[in-house]
């Protein structure tokens, strides 16, 4: 039984149904380094433009806080929303706007593409929406299912490399994740879009081995009492594991608390979002499959 609930955990992580009105925007332009236009719409309810309106409201004053304290606070705003799993799954593959319902994922992406969009010239519910497809697809460009970045660890590298968090665990003190990344390509029976196209899978095994060719780092669970002191205030995290195929879990945002970490996050469980009771330590711990974190702090 407890082996399925992670499966489950592992599905849900790696894949992120909307009912009612749905709205969709005209062409969003991500730009690029190269000068490549890329474009696509995107779909959202009136409801997720409401409250993204009220968000880059109430924090335009903190707009001059550093990008992590802006995350964090940005967090603390959906304290309570619902969770919800697969909430992006739909094809053809389009921009899925969910500001109401979150997962663990969707909910960090979006907290990151929030802050952003403040943090910018334009604040507003178009550059929320140019962020999010930077921080969610592969440099940017959403060219289909496998565009997207479904591995976290993928996630955060990509991220990085587009400047947007900055990879920590090697520099705080991480190891080397001593597995091989293949659980979407050996499990291809659990994506609707992987069997209504199989040609897919050999692009999702590609991007798996690229994954398995870098070194990814992580701090063990037994080392966080001694390396707290170095995480800070908006890290967002991934959860790693033991699971077989996978190196996160689950993804949460760091927020301090008394001088402790805590994890602030779409939590399965609580059937919301979060913070824990627990310090981040103690949250790991008490948790079987989990091993400790990977970190990247938005820049």
């Amino acid at each position: 039984m407890q082996r399925i609930f992670y499966i489950i955990l592992a599905i849900n992580l790696l894949t992120a149904c909307q009912s009612g009105r749905e709205n969709r925007t005209g062409p969003i332009d991500t730009g690029g380094e190269d000068g490549q236009i890329v474009s696509t719409e995107a779909i959202y309810k009136a409801e997720d433009r409401e409250f993204l309106e009220k968000f880059l409201d109430s924090l335009a004053p903190f707009q001059d806080e550093p990008m992590g304290l802006l995350v964090a606070r940005t967090g603390k705003l959906f304290l309570d929303a619902p969770y919800k799993a697969h909430t992006l799954e739909r094809s053809p593959e389009e921009l899925v706007i969910n500001l109401r319902e979150l997962d663990c994922t969707t909910y960090a992406e979006s907290c990151l593409a929030i802050a952003r969009a403040v943090k910018s010239d334009t604040p507003s519910f178009d550059r929320y929406l140019q962020e999010l497809q930077l921080i969610r697809y592969r440099d940017g460009h959403l060219e289909g299912y496998p565009s997207r970045l479904h591995y976290f660890c993928d996630w955060i590298y990509n991220n990085a490399q587009k400047g947007l968090v900055e990879e920590c665990a090697a520099e705080i003190g991480g190891i080397p994740v001593e597995k091989e990344i293949h659980f979407m390509s050996a499990h291809p029976e659990n994506y609707e879009q992987l069997v209504n196209d199989t040609t897919l899978v050999e692009i999702i095994r590609e991007q798996e081995g690229a994954i398995n060719r870098r070194v990814i780092y992580y701090i063990p669970e037994t080392r966080l009492g001694e390396k707290e002191q170095q995480l800070q205030e908006g890290d967002i995290v991934g959860i790693t594991t033991d699971m077989e195929g996978i190196a996160v879990m689950h993804v949460g945002i760091l927020v301090r608390d008394g001088g402790s970490v805590h994890l602030m996050h779409a939590s399965l469980s609580a059937g919301k979002v979060v913070i824990s009771t627990e310090t981040l330590e103690e949250y790991l711990l008490e948790i079987k499959r989990a091993t400790g974190i990977m970190v990247a702090r938005p820049i």
